[in-house]
């Protein structure tokens, strides 16, 4: 037995064990199960009437679709199923590693039956909490009719709105990479962009992701002798995950799924195979490209001189490059993706500690007559700088046995002191800190709250309703109110999830080893 950085106990000969997804398993793991996928089944009747629904689609002429969003009743119905299947589906996720509790045998396979039976009914949910996908046709669109995505913007085409997209993607150009454009070419090239085929034909694409993930996590894990149930438990059967990456089937999730793909080939002495899956990562989109220095690392070998090193990382990021050059070719897209590293998206989010703290700055120095705005900016500034700091000091320092830690921790500096943190970027770099350990005490209990803020920030923030519907109260206080509620409980009154916030860090058997 030995420790590893995270305080996690590894058995060494366990990390050669052989993954069984057949094992059985006591049974035990059912209830939650059970309950979240009836948690997801209420997300999914909830969407029907809190959904983003494209103009152009027929949907809207259904009756039941119509009272759903247009009768009160209908409406402050939809958003309790959608506001209460995402609570149950949280606790269902907390409640599953509790029943797990040691993982032993059979517990990966029982996790995977929960991502299973919980994804199902969000894959066939009407687009919740984000509405991105809709761009996503746009952006194929693009590709389709011969204009430039990198230069123009989706209000460049004929009936865009009807399609469903948000006003925000009318004038931006396109921040991802050509293999994503290539496949939003292909889905409207079979669905003629009509918007509900599309839908499902994007989250077909979002679920080679996620399978991806399922797949490559637990062996990660396995390679750093983390249980692969636990990894795979807390990397994919979160909520966050499941509705970020298959309801709203963002297209982060292939590039995340290929991320682990290639640090677990690298791993494993497969070095070509990794730069050619990072690629394709970073050909979905760009940000993964802070990824490349550690595999160049891990193909360097341990107890490599710094020539060395240098020698892999020109291989790692001139391979990369050369590989993406070409793949330009087609459609005439060139290397137009490079700005979304160089003219990054304005602004910021108060909930990012960038956005926050620069607001409070803001405040105070405009209280003391001086320039808060211009001081607030160069904060932000500061603190992305710093991030960048942090990770090359990650990349040039460490252990050779905690790269993929260390990749982690970087993209982790990067998302978290950025201005701006969508909900589902915090989902870049969790799968990677899941493979090699997330400890059973505060590290664990910060997933917890994270996951539960930006889910219960979704289920209240993100809600299709008609401007002309007049509501006694509205539609986003009562889902608001009925997830702060399902918050207390679950934190105060539930006699079993709230050991998970307020319990002392237990003995759950071996829970950081195969």
């Amino acid at each position: 037995m030995a420790e590893t950085q995270d305080g996690t106990t590894v058995d060494r000969p366990a990390r050669r064990r052989r993954l069984s997804w057949r094992e059985p398993w006591a049974g035990s793991a059912w209830p939650a199960i059970v309950e979240g996928t009836f948690g997801s089944f209420l997300m999914f009747a909830g969407s029907v009437g809190m959904g983003w629904i494209a103009p152009a689609s027929p949907m809207l002429r259904h009756p039941l679709v119509i009272f759903l969003r247009t009768d009160g009743q209908g409406i402050a119905a939809s958003t309790l199923a959608l506001s209460l299947g995402a609570m149950i589906l949280i606790r269902s996720w907390i409640r599953l590693g509790q029943r797990l509790g040691g993982w032993g045998p059979g517990s990966l396979k029982a996790v995977v039956w929960a991502i299973s039976l919980w994804a199902l009914p969000l894959f066939f949910a009407v687009p919740i909490f984000s509405r991105d996908i809709y761009a996503y046709t746009g952006q194929g669109r693009l590709v389709a009719e011969g204009l430039d995505p990198y230069s123009q913007g989706i209000s460049s085409l004929s009936n865009w709105f009807q399609l469903g997209a948000d006003k925000a993607w009318a004038e931006n150009r396109t921040p991802y990479g050509p293999y994503f454009l290539w496949l939003a070419r292909a889905v409207v090239g079979i669905t003629g962009a009509q918007p509900d085929y599309s839908v499902l034909l994007f989250r077909v694409v979002a679920l080679i992701g996620v399978v991806l993930c399922i797949v490559y996590v637990p062996k990660l894990a396995a390679q750093h002798g983390i249980n692969p149930g636990r990894a795979l438990w807390l990397a994919v059967a979160n909520p966050l995950f499941l509705i970020s990456f298959v309801a709203s089937a963002h297209n982060d999730v292939l590039m995340v799924g290929l991320a682990v793909a290639a640090f677990y080939f690298a791993s494993v002495g497969k070095h070509v195979t990794a730069l050619l899956l990072i690629t394709g990562s970073i050909g979905v989109k760009i940000i993964t490209v802070v990824f490349l220095p550690f595999l160049g690392l891990m193909w360097a070998g341990k107890g490599a001189g710094w020539l060395r090193k240098v020698v892999f990382w020109a291989i790692s990021g001139l391979g990369s490059l050369a590989i993406l050059l070409v793949s330009g070719i087609p459609y005439n897209l060139g290397l137009g993706w490079l700005f979304a590293l160089t003219d990054p998206t304005p602004g910021y989010t108060g909930y990012a500690p960038s956005g926050f703290l620069g607001q409070q700055l803001e405040m105070i120095f405009n209280a003391l007559g001086l320039p808060g705005g211009d001081i607030a900016t160069g904060f932000r500034t500061l603190l992305k700088v710093g991030s960048m700091v942090i990770a090359a000091l990650l990349i040039l320092r460490g252990k050779h046995e905690h790269l993929v830690r260390r990749a982690g921790l970087a993209m982790a500096s990067i998302v978290l002191l950025s201005p701006i943190i969508q909900p589902w970027y915090i989902l870049w770099f969790v799968p990677l800190l899941a493979a090699t350990g997330i400890r059973n005490d505060w590290q664990v209990k910060s997933l917890y709250i994270v996951v539960t803020f930006f889910v219960v920030f979704g289920a209240q923030d993100q809600l299709s309703v008609y401007s002309f519907v007049q509501l006694g109260v509205p539609v986003t206080s009562i889902a608001f109110f009925v997830a702060l509620g399902m918050t207390v409980y679950l934190a105060f009154l539930d006699v079993h999830t709230r050991k998970a916030l307020f319990g002392g860090r237990r003995n759950d058997g071996n829970w950081g080893v195969i």
